[in-house]
């Protein structure tokens, strides 16, 4: 065909026809070849004269290529009425070439006048003949005016199936003795549903004796291109919904990464809070109970954590490969939830997650020298207290002014005996204030009420003393009054008083609690109250001393007969009290005994707990780095087919989780070690972090390792490499990874490429083309070359993959060739879902030829293999 007019089947393809006038119509003269035995002959020809006689013959003529004529016109928009008057002007002749070519012709004149038509059909026959055909005695001016064709060749064809148009492909009932009918319904059905217009009615064929044969064919003509477009349409959407098909499970992999990210980084977010709160508690029992939350978090809530981080890498890589295999761009996921991003997130979560258990353990530390330094300053406190109680009333007496120069004596030794106790006391006033002020430094929580009790002994203290000296000075004045004293009083009181003080200090030594983490402190405070209970001796016989004191002067008493009313003046401390304390001082020694011995047992068996802890981990530590080690040799070596690798390696997975028991048990010994407060180990260099770590480290390298095999099997599959080929670039790539880290680093990958003959030198040509070839190896900038890309770069020439301009051609298609498709169209030609994605998805089109939906498939299929959000 010609510009979408049928052309004439006899004229050889080295003899095209000639276009002429006869009369006032265009003809085409033949060049005598006759291949179809139609046309050339006489008899033909004397055929054609006939009908050029015939006034019926004219009408069919006229009505046939006047509706072939609107048939195309209407698309612009027009038609024409009479086809010998309404091309005169060339303006519709002019424009039929148009829609029928789909090309511009030059602009036309606008004018009235005769030789505005005259140019206006010159830029028409010109525009023919610049397309091949020969026109002769044509011309716009004279007789050879363009009018009614009398003259016009077509194609006879043979058709597609009739169900390529399901909806023409209807029930008729044929009459085999009605063609006329027949014929009507032919023609209805086929311009209702094919869009064919009426050419001819069923009278100007079954009514004529001599039916014309060149406006059936023009009329038939159509039939054929309508039904030649379906199949076209039909190949177009098959391809059209192969690619969309792939583009809508790799969006669907797209939103999957989207929100398995986004909800991992949502549970880091509100993690890594809690682990930075590090407001204390004010109990053991509360600090106690935040390592307990911890410990749960590590089991049960983290580690499912730590397999999805793992299956979001895999899925990455799995989509990215998928997008290379279909010849999509790599995906670049939303802002902030790169793999990088998941990556950097799980550090700060690891980092603030250590940071959280060393402040626990040093919380619990801190509580537990606060409960005792508490108890220990209760103790203090409570002993000061009730020495004190009735001192200051006592010191307030006035019993000296109606007592007799002996009782005055009397009271003066008694307050020098006093003071030599109050000072005896200035250490243990000046332990406590120490202990309050390290509870303060120490930040405990009860410290306003120690700071008030510690602040009332102080002041109470101050007190005593400005009291003491107040009644010093009383009795001082009134010593002159004073003629005996009992000197054996004096020294018992002087004696007693040290002593019963040192025995008060030895009771609270004895009853002290202690704190102890390893088996040489126990050992030290053993060989400390071994130290003690060998002043024992020394101490008894002091005691003895200072009762035989009390015993002289009871014998003083008895043999002068002094009023001494049975008590010594000088101090409160009796005897009796001596013995009473010193017998609970030698019951308090065993059970101490008891208590060290005790201690130095739950000692022991920490010790073993850290024994077995130690034995435990300095084998696994070492057995989760050989298994590190032997996975990276693994990736690299080639001992077989990738399946053999990928079996391999999935036999070594199975044995590494059936490694997963000893883990558990470690964790089980470490929580044993965590609730005996065992903070050390002098065993191992394995702290359960390490293990911990190194655990999830080695889970996560086996499963990420394995997913790379798989992709190699995807790509080797997917681009038709063979396991030889494969081998050779497992050899090139391992002889360039020269630090054996598994990927290439820029300069290594260079050197590969020079090897392989690519023009990369340092030049700025080379190094551009050196960039550009970086930029598909390593298209999100991680500055190395994994061997996924490798194998990807080297084998990316062989995959037969849709283009853009495929996908554009063949929309154009199923559009009529048009240059935007209707809704209509796209729902007509494509199963409903993938019609209703394209819709979705497509702008609507702006061009200058645009109609009031159209919608613009050249920037869709463009966007389908691009940069987008499709």
């Amino acid at each position: 065909m010609f510009f979408g007019f049928p052309r004439v089947l006899s004229p050889a393809p080295s003899h095209p026809g000639v276009w002429s006038a006869r009369g006032s119509a265009i003809t085409v003269a033949g060049n005598g070849s006759n291949p179809g035995g139609s046309w050339g002959s006489q008899a033909q020809e004397d055929w054609d004269r006939d009908l050029l006689l015939d006034p019926a013959w004219e009408k069919q003529q006229r009505k046939t290529f006047t509706a072939w004529c609107n048939s195309h016109l209407r698309k612009a928009g027009t038609q024409i009425e009479n086809i010998e008057e309404d091309f005169r002007d060339g303006l519709k002749l002019m424009l039929l070439l148009e829609v029928i070519s789909g090309e511009r012709l030059a602009k036309p004149e606008r004018g009235k006048m005769r030789v505005h038509k005259i140019s206006n059909v010159n830029k028409a026959l010109d525009f023919i003949a610049s397309k091949g055909v020969k026109l002769v005695s044509i011309g716009a001016e004279g007789k050879s005016q363009v009018g009614f064709p009398t003259y016009f060749p077509m194609a006879a064809l043979g058709f597609p199936k009739v169900g390529s148009f399901p909806e023409a492909n209807l029930p008729m009932r044929i009459r085999m003795d009605d063609p006329l009918t027949n014929l009507n319904t032919a023609f209805d059905v086929a311009e209702k549903y094919l869009d064919i217009p009426k050419m001819l009615d069923a009278e100007d064929i079954v009514g004529t004796a001599r039916p014309d044969e060149k406006a059936i064919m023009t009329y038939v003509s159509s039939f054929y291109h309508a039904f030649s477009g379906a199949q076209k349409a039909e190949t177009a959407a098959n391809r059209i919904c192969k690619v969309l098909a792939v583009n809508q499970e790799n969006e669907q992999l797209m939103e999957d990464y989207e929100k398995l990210a986004s909800d991992l980084l949502e549970w880091i977010r509100r993690t890594i809070p809690w682990l930075e709160n590090r407001v204390p508690e004010n109990t053991m029992h509360a600090m106690q109970q935040k390592l307990e939350d911890f410990r749960d978090y590590r089991r049960l809530h983290k580690p499912p954590k730590v397999q999805e981080k793992c299956q979001l890498e895999i899925n990455f890589n799995t989509l990215q490969t998928k997008l290379r295999l279909s010849n999509r761009p790599a995906f670049m996921p939303s802002e902030g939830r790169m793999v990088s991003d998941i990556n950097n997130a799980w550090g700060c979560l690891e980092q603030v997650e250590k940071g959280y258990e060393e402040w626990l353990l040093n919380e619990i530390r801190r509580l537990e020298r606060l409960d005792h330094l508490a108890e220990k300053f209760r103790q203090k406190a409570s002993i000061h207290e009730a020495w004190t109680d009735g001192k200051e009333a006592m010191l307030r007496q006035k019993d000296y002014e109606t007592a007799t120069l002996s009782e005055i004596k009397a009271l003066l030794k008694k307050h020098e005996a006093f003071e030599s106790d109050l000072a005896a006391h200035q250490d243990r006033v000046e332990q406590i204030a120490a202990i309050a002020q390290e509870l303060n430094e120490l930040d405990y929580y009860d410290s306003p009420s120690v700071n008030a009790r510690c602040q009332k002994i102080c002041d109470q203290w101050d007190n005593l003393g400005a009291l003491t000296q107040k009644r010093r000075e009383a009795l001082e004045r009134t010593e002159k009054l004073l003629e005996t004293i009992d000197q054996l009083y004096l020294e018992y009181a002087k004696r007693a008083a040290p002593f019963n003080n040192w025995m008060e200090g030895a009771m609270e030594d004895l009853q002290d609690t202690f704190i102890v983490h390893t088996i040489e402190e126990i050992q030290g405070l053993t060989t400390a109250h071994e130290q003690f209970k060998a002043t024992l001796p020394d101490a008894d016989k002091e005691r003895l001393a200072i009762l035989g004191i009390h015993n002289e002067v009871s014998k003083i008493v008895q043999t002068y007969h002094v009023n001494m009313a049975g008590t010594n003046p000088y101090t409160t401390i009796t005897p009796q009290e001596i013995n009473g304390k010193w017998d609970h001082v030698r019951q308090l020694v065993p059970r101490r005994d008891q208590a060290l011995t005790e201690e130095h047992a739950r000692q022991q068996h920490n010790e073993r707990l850290r024994k077995q802890f130690g034995a435990q981990a300095n084998v696994i530590g070492p057995w989760i780095q050989t298994k590190m080690e032997e996975i990276g040799r693994i990736s690299i070596e080639m001992h077989g087919t990738l399946e053999d690798q990928l079996s391999h390696l999935r036999q070594y997975e199975k044995s590494i989780v059936n490694y997963k028991p000893k883990i558990d048990q470690l964790e089980g010994d470490h929580q044993l070690i965590q609730e005996a407060l065992i903070f050390d180990n002098k065993h191992t260099n394995y702290t359960m972090e390490h293990i911990r770590v190194g655990w999830e480290q080695l889970l996560t390298t086996i499963a990420r390792t394995i997913n790379e095999v798989e992709n190699q099997i995807l790509t080797r599959d997917a681009k038709g490499i063979s396991q030889e080929q494969m081998n050779e670039f497992r050899a090139s790539f391992n002889h360039f990874d020269r630090d054996h880290s598994g990927t290439l680093g820029p300069e290594e990958f260079k050197a590969c490429l020079i090897s392989l003959g690519y023009d990369i030198g340092n030049d700025p040509q080379g190094e551009a083309e050196f960039a550009r070839i970086m930029s598909i190896v390593d298209p999100n900038r991680l500055g190395v070359v994994t061997f996924q890309a490798f194998i990807d770069f080297m084998s990316r020439e062989t995959a037969d993959t849709d283009t853009a301009d495929q996908v554009m051609a063949s929309f154009k298609i199923l559009a009529g060739d048009k240059n935007y498709i209707t809704m209509d169209e796209l729902r007509r030609e494509l199963p409903p879902d993938q019609a209703e994605y394209c819709i979705a998805r497509m702008a609507p089109y702006t061009g200058p030829d645009s109609v009031p939906g159209a919608l613009d498939y050249m920037s869709f299929s463009t966007a389908l293999y691009g940069e987008s959000d499709l």
